[in-house]
């Protein structure tokens, strides 16, 4: 079996709080852990979001602000497109690929020109028929996020983009919960293999949840992407800092999902692998004499017993060495002969 290389998107999202230094800085972090994506969000906040619409409740308590309202908020997490360029050439010095997510139909078009192939769809935007028309029209691969999604919801996308000529070997479905952070009770992460059976795409796990475990074990269950939040400090003022994870925590989930890929890797035929072969004869144990024997005794239970090495007969045989004749004499311990 072919090793399955699992894409690692490092969530960077507005986790820069709308300074460059920031986001440059997060660069650094995500290409020292080994990802293959940083990606951050691409929006333009007078066509995102209304002038009177309310923050998310967890936006209020990790913003501490109660006040500022979501267009608020956002048009101080806003990126230029000057500031979208010097990102981009950034991540070309620091090797590691740009993504970004676009939330309105001119970010769309914009990511499209700068170069973008591939577009992440999230939560909010797959029941938004005209963006994902617009999305399809534009890119060959699509990534969809399916938080506060149904199954039917989920298929009415998909049915836009293979209805644009998008083949479905291109798109992945991420399971998701939009909760941030999301509670260990409502992860539900068996639903992500209901959603390849159902498909039949590739099928990946956007996490919410505080730690590692939740995008190690959705590898372990077959996640071809991942994508998960990281910050330069969880304490720092930000409605995403508190579901994310820290530089440190975002090189061990890199880690911990690189080995997992390996022991997901091989045949998948319990056989003897290569490293433990030598370990055969030093585990295992043989027919052993229990005390000294002459030639011509009787193997029996009160003369023979099993011992480590097992460079002997096997012990699986012990019904066929009882009541045989020693044809010479053993010491105690050594290995039986017939």
């Amino acid at each position: 079996m072919e090793q399955q290389h699992v894409v690692i998107i490092a969530e960077a999202g507005v986790n820069h709080n709308g300074i460059m230094e920031n986001a440059l800085r997060l660069i650094d972090v995500a290409a020292n852990a080994g990802v293959d994506y940083i990606k951050f969000q691409t929006f333009k906040t007078k066509n995102l979001v209304s002038k009177s619409a309310k923050k998310a409740d967890y936006q209020i308590q990790n913003t501490n602000n109660a006040e500022e309202n979501q267009f608020q908020m956002l048009k101080r997490l806003e990126l230029s497109n000057n500031q979208h360029e010097q990102l981009i050439n950034y991540c070309e010095r620091k090797s590691i690929r740009f993504f970004s997510t676009a939330f309105d139909l001119e970010s769309l078009e914009y990511l499209h020109t700068i170069g973008l192939k591939m577009v992440k769809i999230p939560s909010g935007e797959i029941t938004n028929l005209p963006y994902l028309r617009k999305a399809a029209a534009l890119y060959s691969e699509v990534i969809i996020s399916t938080g506060m999604a149904t199954l039917s919801e989920i298929e009415d996308a998909i049915k836009v983009f293979l209805s644009a000529g998008i083949m479905k070997d291109n798109i992945t479905i991420l399971h998701c919960n939009t909760e941030y952070p999301t509670p260990m009770t409502d992860v539900n992460l068996k639903a992500m293999l209901q959603i390849k059976d159902v498909f039949g795409t590739k099928v990946g796990y956007s996490d919410h949840t505080q730690g590692i475990e939740v995008p190690v074990a959705a590898v372990a269950l077959g996640a071809t992407v991942i994508e998960k939040h990281f910050t330069l400090d969880k304490t720092m003022e930000g409605p995403d800092h508190k579901a994310s994870l820290e530089p440190d925590e975002l090189k061990s989930m890199v880690s911990a999902i690189r080995n997992i890929e390996k022991v997901i890797s091989g045949s998948g035929i319990k056989e003897i692998s290569t490293s433990e072969q030598k370990n055969i004869t030093v585990a295992r144990k043989s027919i052993v004499a229990k005390k000294n024997i002459q030639k011509g005794d009787i193997f029996s239970e009160e003369n023979i017993t099993v011992k480590r090495p097992g460079t002997g007969i096997s012990p699986m045989q012990w019904d066929n060495v009882l009541g045989r004749h020693a044809k010479r004499d053993f010491e105690t311990d050594e290995l039986i002969t017939v």
